[in-house]
């Protein structure tokens, strides 16, 4: 009889230590995505408010956040843990010839990425990396006010926008622009001094691109950018469009 005792409870502490690692298992397969805002170049002052602001995203909406300034980080086997990876205002060259070629593959499988203001003063010498993040930095004038124009509202990180979206921050010229790159808001040069772009000038834009999604947007120079409403919704919604939890809708 004791034998027996001993037998059934030895059985009800596997199954309860079985059940509790099922449990884990499901947990690490949530949503995630990783922030990465290592620097080679000018270093932006509002990096540690925007990864706070992601952080905070993450825990608000589902999915964890990975923030990293570690270019190992960039091998295949890691980046498949993520839906998405957010440059947030990186510079220069941040990756070397291996870590590329997993970016490269993480995105052919079928990975989002996110570039965040100077996403685009990054990897001037990787010919992929500027089909990805759509165009290069150019110049900038002061910070001041300007007038966002939103040309398509179906897109998930500008759905919240007004027509004229008026905000402060620094505002970016581009060169070597994609033509595949499909632009949801433009800047209007006559309400600012210093713009390079002229009619035209993209500021928020997205594509699909070597089998994956890429999004981006030029806001996020200053601390402010990150804890203001609108820009915070902007960014969560570009995002999620990355992850592949949300898609452009078609127009009526």
């Amino acid at each position: 009889m004791r034998n027996t005792f001993y037998l059934c409870a030895l059985l009800f502490a596997l199954s309860i230590s079985s059940f509790g690692q099922k449990k884990k298992k499901v947990a690490a397969t949530k949503d995630a995505i990783l922030v990465f805002s290592k620097t080679k170049g000018y270093r932006h002052a509002s990096i540690p408010k925007g990864r706070e602001a992601l952080v905070l995203m993450g825990q608000q909406n589902k999915f964890a956040v990975d923030t990293t300034e570690d270019a190992s980080v960039f091998t295949l086997e890691n980046l498949k843990k993520y839906k998405a990876v957010v440059f947030l205002s990186t510079t220069g060259n941040i990756l070397d010839d291996t870590q590329q070629a997993a970016f490269e593959q993480y995105i052919r499988g079928g990975g989002g990425f996110v570039g965040i203001h100077a996403a685009a003063d990054t990897e001037y010498d990787w010919p992929w990396y500027n089909q990805l993040v759509g165009a290069y930095f150019l110049s900038h004038p002061k910070q001041q006010n300007v007038d966002v124009v939103v040309h398509d509202h179906t897109h998930p990180s500008t759905v919240m926008l007004p027509d004229r979206w008026k905000r402060f921050d620094e505002l970016y010229s581009y060169k070597k622009i994609i033509l595949g790159i499909k632009v949801l808001a433009t800047l209007d040069e006559s309400t600012y001094q210093g713009g390079q772009n002229g009619v035209n000038h993209p500021f928020i834009w997205y594509r699909e691109f070597d089998g994956g999604r890429s999004f981006y947007t030029g806001g996020g120079h200053t601390d402010e950018s990150f804890v203001e409403p609108l820009f915070v919704q902007h960014l969560l919604g570009g995002i999620e469009y990355a992850m592949g939890r949300k898609s452009a809708k078609k127009p009526m």
